[in-house]
């Protein structure tokens, strides 16, 4: 039996999000049914992190156990053939050490945000950005997100079904990249709770449109009530980048 890494790209507009539900297909899913055509064997996905709905994904990662003797390029060749045409592609497949986890054994996770910003809608990004009309002060969203850096209690920026055992998270990186229209926010740490980037990101715009002065931020956090912060942002600007293991 040997144990499977998948690094794995995917746009998150056509499913119900990784995990498997019942309500409709999942990436997730659509993986495993592929590794069943390929293998003739049962696998079970496991990822670094459960996207959501509309969520999108660079660099996720996924492991998997398969009993059939085969090599890295036959296993992503294979599953990129089965999963044609769904919009997942899987960039890499190497076999690892059995002792690792795809979830348990990542240092930290990287996602990004990108938020159009300018009066036109979009027309190339629809379901990939999230587009806000309004001019925003990056500069005092930059001050609003340092507050925000750093081990807190993050009650207030996390999603009410979430289910991790502890509010308490290490914020490594929250930052701010400006390319033309183009606000990119690239977040890192250890681990999430759910809806974490979203609501901050949501909170941030507030501040970038006037609502909010930056000191706000740090009082919504010291709150620990999910009502003291500011709005979700959708999901089609989100993408998990990568996941780091050394």
């Amino acid at each position: 039996m040997a144990r499977w890494k998948l690094t794995i790209e995917h746009d998150g507009r056509p499913y119900v999000g990784w995990q498997r539900q019942i309500n409709g297909k999942s990436v997730q899913q659509e993986i495993e049914e592929a590794i069943t055509k390929f293998s003739g064997e049962s696998a079970r996905l496991h990822a670094a992190g459960r996207t959501d709905a509309g969520v999108h994904a660079l660099g996720q990662v996924a492991h998997f156990d398969l009993a059939r003797p085969t090599d890295g390029k036959t296993v992503r060749e294979a599953l990129n053939a089965y999963l044609r045409p769904q919009p997942i592609s899987i960039l890499s497949a190497e076999a690892v050490d059995p002792r690792f986890h795809a979830r348990m054994s990542a240092r930290q996770r990287r996602y990004r945000y990108i938020v159009l910003n300018r009066e036109a809608r979009p027309a190339l990004d629809i379901g990939r950005t999230w587009h806000v009309p309004y001019r925003l002060d990056v500069a005092a969203m930059g001050a609003g997100a340092a507050q925000l850096i750093g081990k807190h209690d993050f009650t207030s920026f996390r999603a009410t079904e979430c289910q991790a055992k502890s509010p308490i998270k290490t914020l490594d990186r929250l930052d701010i990249v400006t390319d033309d229209s183009t606000l990119i926010f690239e977040v890192s740490a250890r681990s999430f709770l759910h809806h974490q980037v979203r609501n901050m990101v949501g909170t941030l715009i507030l501040v970038g449109r006037g609502k909010w002065m930056p000191e706000r931020v740090a009082e919504a956090l010291a709150a620990r009530d999910r009502s003291a912060a500011g709005p979700t942002a959708p999901p089609d600007g989100l993408y998990l980048v990568g996941v780091d293991y050394a």
